[in-house]
């Protein structure tokens, strides 16, 4: 693919999300629209584009060694963090692990591997996910909740099983789940499911794109900006090293190391003010650092498509 091309479609994607944003802004769209397009993208959209690009596609064990790099790049973020923030306070610790780790791939990054690099690459995306959903859809938070103080014995009982409840409402990840056993087993998906996923799974990238732009915002002073530089700074620095180890050492087919290559720069999980809400913490300047990182994620995710395609 030509990189005039990549432009092209990344600059139509940036349109959609500056859509969405204008639209709010003229009240075309209300604040709480946002939460009835993420249910669309979420629960009708996203998991029909994974069962129409997933289906029929043979899974090997192997490839679930990549559901692992999922995991391990969050725990990786957390790590980081905690340990350099290791003299400051626990709310501080707490903040800062949970709005580093986790990835915004299905909103985000899953439209352009749809768009960019076809069926192996959403393939590689959803088993990639499945790792990334332990991470960014309760294990920040529970681990977050720990070093704040705000569990007992009993609670981190509790914790984990809100993890697993979690995972199991989460229909996108239910749909990965299904996917893979079916791709694994090498079972037939009928092609009138696959057609009608293939419709409406074609909606996702916009969905998802208009949906960024409706709930994009920044709230943040001064005091904040070390605190947002410092997390960004610290993300995006080891997503460049991921990328680089990812794409280059891997002995894996080019197009599985072009595609974690992109996944590494996806945004910070979308979840981390939801999360943050309840850890009683600033939920203002999580939004900052999620809404800028939607931001940076695009310049990157441009620029990687133009150097591995």
């Amino acid at each position: 693919m030509e990189f005039t091309e990549v432009l092209i479609r990344a600059a139509g994607f940036v349109a959609i999300i500056l859509l969405g944003y204008v639209l709010r802004r003229i009240e075309f769209f209300k604040e709480d629209d946002f939460h009835v397009l993420a249910k669309i993208s979420l629960k009708i959209t996203l998991p029909a584009s994974i069962i129409a690009n997933f289906a029929n596609k043979e899974v090997s064990v192997s490839m679930l060694g990549i559901s692992f790099l999922g995991l391990m790049g969050g725990v990786l973020y957390m790590t980081v963090m905690y340990l350099m923030n290791v003299r400051s306070s626990r709310e501080q610790q707490a903040f800062d692990v949970l709005n580093i780790a986790g990835y915004n791939i299905g909103n985000f990054t899953m439209p352009f591997a749809q768009s960019f690099l076809g069926p192996t690459g959403v393939v590689v995306t959803s088993i990639f996910d499945t790792g990334n959903a332990l991470v960014c859809l309760g294990g920040a938070y529970s681990l977050a909740s720990i070093i704040k103080g705000e569990d007992t014995g009993e609670q981190k009982g509790s914790s984990f099983m809100q993890v697993v409840r979690t995972l199991v409402k989460s229909v996108p990840f239910d749909t990965y789940m299904i996917m893979i056993c079916l791709g694994l087993l090498h079972a037939h998906v009928p092609m009138a499911v696959t057609s009608v996923a293939g419709i409406i799974g074609n909606a996702n990238a916009f969905m998802a794109m208009l949906m960024i732009g409706v709930g994009f915002k920044l709230s943040s002073n001064r005091e904040q900006i070390g605190t947002i530089v410092r997390i960004l700074a610290v993300r995006y620095g080891m997503a460049i090293m991921l990328a680089f180890g990812f794409f280059l050492l891997l002995p894996i087919e080019l197009e599985y190391r072009q595609t974690l290559a992109l996944l590494v720069f996806s945004p910070i999980a979308s979840a981390a003010p939801a999360f943050t809400a309840d850890l009683k913490g600033d939920i203002g300047l999580s939004s900052a650092v999620n809404s800028l990182s939607i931001v940076i994620s695009i310049v990157c995710i441009v620029a990687v498509l133009g150097i591995v395609m």
